[in-house]
């Protein structure tokens, strides 16, 4: 089988030489892993979603971190490339680092929500250094009526060859993984069952050579279920684990390494879940407090990746940071500042309009050493104090206004590495919430300093 080949699409010129890549030193190649003790920074691929599809985007959006929980969007959270044949559109993107140091990016053909589509083809990319995207093609994995979803790839050290493996339904009737095999994501052998339980699966994700064994983490029956083998060989794993899962079911599950720390993301309709272990052979995970990680803006099934300092700093010098933050409540992590009907408020995430939730924190309007919250999709309005709520109201030009519109940040009153803010026109009163409506008030419990506690990230 071929490779439907298109034209090249590269965004930019001017690439950087190809950063080698260790096969046995701190990143690991061809899985969404890295090895123990990865102290490099993350690279994640992912399209976005959002509950009224006012974010949704079907093109590839990369985010970073330095510590593959707190994720910095890219390029201001707009798409790096999108597929120009197929579908129009994809889905569950993937990136491998390949054997000479540069990247492969696949991804599911597929723009939208039709799960009845059938195609046997995914979308791929050649990239050098994840700012340019070249040699797009559509990749034909197989022969049989039914979809490829949520590509991905390791290099089979035994074969020389990557494995690709992919969801589709066989002779079975019901989801497996497939595998395919190649060496240059041009050509393909034929495919084989990969992991078959008996029952649907779908989204598999590998862990690979971890103390000599090799994880496999799929969705299965709503769930985040795991498998495992010595062996990289089609037909060599079982199941180990019993599943993972809120309520209403997950899937997209991601496993990654940070520290000596395995964690194990899933994704609960566009909201990620984590879990985290120090020793996957145990297939016992702990929920990962949501205050130590902040999944990009509307991100949906997505893939991390560790790499180099200089492709990280390579990316981010190109793509950009936010223009723009939110703010996350500590003792509702869940929940993210927003305005409706002018009004300021924290609501749990993922909510539409999304845009009510992004703000540039510019120097006071009335005091340039204390912060001002500018909404970045209504930017003549800011947020003020009116009778100790918050307001998002037009700036009138007043002095008044731009006194109630003044804050003074301060390190976080429950906890120091957050943030808290401090009323310019009322010194004795901080931003906190309450019934979950922002408003200023004095603060001298404990409980009152939690809610005047937050986090400023993307």
């Amino acid at each position: 089988m071929s490779a439907t080949p298109l034209p090249s699409r590269r965004l930019f010129l001017g690439m950087a030489a190809a950063v080698p890549v260790s096969t046995t030193g701190v990143l690991t190649l061809g899985s969404r892993s890295a090895s123990a003790a990865t102290t490099s920074p993350f690279v994640m691929a992912y399209f976005t979603q959002s509950p009224r599809n006012l974010g949704t985007d079907y093109g590839l959006h990369l985010a970073v971190s330095t510590d593959a929980l707190q994720w910095m969007p890219l390029n201001q959270n707009n798409p790096v490339v999108t597929p120009t044949a197929g579908d129009g559109g994809l889905r569950d993107p993937f990136i491998l680092p390949k054997q000479d140091g540069t990247f492969v990016v696949m991804a599911t053909n597929l723009k939208g929500t039709d799960w009845t589509k059938k195609t046997p083809y995914i979308h791929v990319w050649d990239s050098a250094d994840l700012r340019s995207f070249d040699n797009y093609r559509l990749l034909k994995l197989h022969e049989m009526a039914t979809h490829t979803w949520a590509p991905e790839a390791f290099w089979d050290p035994s074969r020389g060859q990557y494995a690709l493996i992919y969801s589709a339904v066989n002779s079975s009737g019901h989801n497996v993984i497939m595998v395919n095999y190649t060496t240059d994501f041009q050509t393909v052998t034929a495919p084989q069952v990969f992991c078959d339980p008996g029952y649907d699966i779908i989204d598999g994700t590998m862990a690979k050579d971890v103390n000599g064994v090799n994880y496999l983490y799929y969705k299965g029956r709503n769930s985040l279920v795991g498998a495992r083998s010595t062996s990289l060989a089609p037909g060599s794993f079982t199941q180990f684990t019993s599943g993972l899962a809120p309520q209403g079911g997950i899937e997209g599950p991601i496993l990654a390494e940070a520290s000596g720390t395995w964690y194990l993301w899933g994704d609960a309709n566009a909201l990620f879940y984590t879990w985290q272990t120090n020793d996957l052979s145990t297939g016992t995970w702990t929920a990962t407090d949501r205050r130590v990680y902040t999944q990009p803006l509307n991100s949906k099934h997505a893939d991390i990746k560790p790499i180099p300092q200089t492709v990280y700093d390579n990316m981010v010098a190109t793509w950009g940071k936010p223009a723009w933050n939110r703010l996350k409540s500590y003792n509702f992590p869940d929940r993210y500042w927003r305005q409706v009907d002018s009004l300021g408020r924290i609501d749990p995430y993922p909510f539409d309009p999304y845009t009510d939730s992004q703000w540039k924190l510019v120097p006071g309007l009335a005091d340039p050493s204390g912060v001002s919250f500018q909404s970045l999709n209504q930017p003549t309005r800011y947020l003020r104090h009116s009778f100790y709520q918050l307001r998002l109201d037009a700036n009138d030009g007043s002095t008044r206004f731009a006194q109630d519109a003044t804050f003074h940040r301060t390190a976080g009153l429950a906890d120091p590495s957050w943030s808290s803010f401090r009323s310019h026109s009322h010194p004795d009163r901080y931003i906190r919430h309450f019934n979950y409506a922002l408003r200023i008030d004095p603060i001298s419990t404990a409980t009152g300093r939690a809610d005047a506690t937050f986090s400023v990230w993307y």
